[in-house]
């Protein structure tokens, strides 16, 4: 399917790696040009080579941490005039009720809400005056079913999710058109994190506790960086314009729900 959006140009945040990764290179696929964003300058530029190289695509990569003040208006200065933003930061660390406390949910609050609304603030304007973009945030599954332990994630994401509800209904009538996509469990430095803590606190090997997760999700697997990421080039086509402030979920059926 030729998604209609060659020669647009697009920021990616967190795309070194990843699900932000997966999205740069299925946009890239379609013809899209690149702001590219991460915190590490050695895997981002390593990254950004492999893109030009296999799809022949502009490459622009800013190294900031996009959640910072300084690192934003670095990436937003690069960025320009872009069309298509995709919003991208790593979630807050797992716990338990009683581990936290205001400061830690101040800075989930701050890298998975905040900022991809200060984003969309800043760029979201020009969009509507040219009378198309599209806004893409990667939040999480946890805002269509809670996971215990990873509740600072649960309370920010689900801020954003809500914040987005209200505000793609007000641009849509411009041609910006805002989603979200949910991913579950898919084959990232994320999961083998996670996967990391529980093997540790069960006694038991990485492989065994990434096994004993993907047997919890009806499509028997974990995803992949490369689905994901073309999901988020069709939310970005010019196919998706009657798709507004939606929740995409990719999670393999992981969340028993029936809506």
């Amino acid at each position: 399917m030729d998604l209609g959006i060659a020669g647009k140009r697009a920021l990616v945040c967190a795309s070194s790696k990843g699900l932000g990764r997966g999205c740069a290179e299925a946009l890239a696929e379609a013809g899209v040009n690149l702001v590219m964003n991460a915190r590490g300058s050695d895997a981002l530029e390593s990254t950004a080579q492999e893109i030009r190289d296999t799809y022949g695509v502009e490459v622009t990569t800013v190294a900031a941490d996009i959640v910072s003040e300084e690192g934003r208006a670095k990436v937003l200065e690069a960025a320009g005039d872009v069309d298509i933003l995709v919003t991208n930061a790593g979630g807050p660390p797992p716990g338990v009720w009683s581990d936290w406390g205001r400061d830690d949910f101040i800075s989930a609050i701050d890298a998975n809400m905040l900022t991809p609304i200060a984003l969309m603030t800043a760029l979201m304007p020009k969009m509507a005056e040219k009378g198309w973009g599209r806004v893409v945030n990667i939040t999480s599954q946890s805002v269509k079913a809670p996971i215990p332990q990873l509740g600072l994630s649960n309370a920010a994401r689900t801020g954003l999710t809500g914040y987005v509800a209200g505000t793609a209904r007000q641009v849509a009538g411009q041609g910006v058109v805002v989603n979200n996509m949910l991913p579950g469990i898919h084959a990232t430095d994320r999961a083998i994190s996670l996967d990391t803590g529980i093997a540790n606190a069960k006694g038991v090997t990485l492989e065994e506790a990434s096994a004993q997760r993907a047997a919890t999700i009806p499509a028997g697997r974990y995803g992949t960086r490369q689905e994901f990421g073309q999901m988020c080039a069709f939310l970005c086509s010019q196919h998706a314009g009657f798709i507004v402030g939606q929740n995409v979920l990719l999670d393999g059926g992981a969340t028993n729900a029936t809506l």
